[in-house]
């Protein structure tokens, strides 16, 4: 049974969702699953925009052969090729030998990286500005190269103002019916999960996200689609644009404090309790706390693009720094995650290194600001270094205060 969505007059979602797999990119958990979003346009010429990932082709096939009613498919448009977008061309090009493959120099480039088909006679390469009309719909191609890869494009469909967004404005999780964002709870439901895609996946770019905002200035856009998670309309569009213009320039979205630790026996687990609790007794809210040997890192990152304030707390461990918080910090500064207030943790029993190599490394990320004396713990705290704890919370407090 075909699952084949008219999301405006003769443009149909034809994706599918995958509830099964386990990780994004074998890396990112998917409590919820994951949606791959294909749409394809019935005109005097039809156009398929994009494919999906192998694992739902049945599906997939069927909701386009419905949609097309035996037509012949005149474009297969590539935005992106990466496997979980490109994984059915070849079989695409198998049923329909006429149809003309259309992507820049760098999809062809990674196509025959990838693949083995001669696709020579059925491709099309295009440029930026360039337009392809299938009759009352018109194409226009926008290069928006690191959004998140090389080759990435984006369409804007110039009658309706429909901006089909590649990886952009997508979200992890799967689609339950509701394929719209205002149709849902979002800000509830999902908007946590839309986050955490564009942090991990889309956050070293923030640059490049800009530089796609200032080519698409002055477009008329009434409606985004993006190749995962729900379609953009109406208020909603502000609303997600919104987003990624804070997200893209690594400004928090709300003051407030993550607590970041490892500890190896919990006695830096209690001093990071400790201070939490100074904190919340000064009205602190909204303080979240994850502990790095347990959390996937990918949630963790989320928040710290949230919120204006983090503490890094973390042992010595063979006189490196705590292997989670050291590769958490390391992933943070790859993602050039920036403009943040830290505050920082170490302990030790024989050797002191966590503290001086968090050090180094936070100050090796741009315009991060360390609020408060760092403090080194030497196996737990004491009692007679309270005092250094609820320094470190005013400092923390005050900054929140700015």
């Amino acid at each position: 049974m075909n699952n084949a969505y008219e999301i405006m007059p003769n443009i149909f979602w034809v994706g599918g969702n995958d509830r099964r797999i386990e990780r994004f990119e074998n890396m990112f958990p998917l409590p919820n699953g994951v949606a791959y979003n294909s749409y394809l346009i019935r005109d005097e010429k039809t156009a398929l925009l994009d494919t999906v990932d192998t694992a739902i082709t049945a599906e997939y096939i069927e909701n386009i052969t419905h949609v097309l009613n035996g037509r012949q498919l005149d474009y297969l448009i590539i935005n992106h090729m990466e496997p979980d977008h490109c994984g059915n061309i070849e079989e695409i090009v198998r049923r329909y030998p006429d149809v003309k493959v259309v992507g820049n120099a760098k999809t062809f480039q990674f196509f025959n990286q990838y693949y083995s088909m001669d696709i020579l006679d059925n491709r099309l390469e295009i440029k930026e500005g360039q337009e392809i009309s299938l009759g009352t719909h018109t194409l226009r191609f926008y290069m928006a190269p690191m959004v998140h890869w090389p080759e990435v494009m984006v369409i804007y469909e110039v009658s309706q103002g429909i901006l089909f967004s590649a990886d952009a404005f997508g979200s992890f999780g799967a689609l339950s019916g509701n394929l719209f964002a205002d149709q849902v709870d979002y800000e509830g439901n999902f908007l946590d999960e839309a986050r955490r895609y564009y942090t991990n996946i889309v956050g070293r770019f923030g640059n490049q996200v800009q530089a796609l905002f200032r080519k698409l200035e002055g477009l008329d856009i009434n409606m985004i689609c993006s190749l995962h998670g729900h379609i953009w309309r109406g208020e909603m569009i502000s609303y997600i644009l919104d987003k990624y213009q804070q997200w893209s320039k690594y400004i928090p979205e709300k003051k407030g404090l993550v607590i970041a630790y490892g500890s190896m026996y919990g006695n830096t687990e209690n001093t990071v309790n400790a201070l939490a609790t100074k904190l919340a007794n000064k009205g602190i809210q909204d303080i979240r706390m994850y502990d790095v040997s347990k959390t996937h890192p990918s949630y963790i990152i989320s928040d710290i693009f949230k919120y204006s304030n983090v503490v890094f707390a973390a042992p010595t461990y063979n006189l490196q720094l705590y292997f989670p918080m050291d590769s958490l910090i390391r992933e943070l500064s790859v993602l050039n995650v920036c403009n943040r207030k830290v505050s920082l943790i170490g302990n030790h029993t024989w050797a002191s290194a966590a503290l001086k190599q968090m050090t180094e490394l936070v100050n090796n990320m741009k315009n991060m600001e360390i609020v408060g004396n760092p403090i080194d713990i030497k196996s737990s705290l004491r009692e007679d270094r309270g005092h250094e704890l609820d320094q470190l919370a005013e400092e923390i407090y005050l900054s929140l205060q700015d």
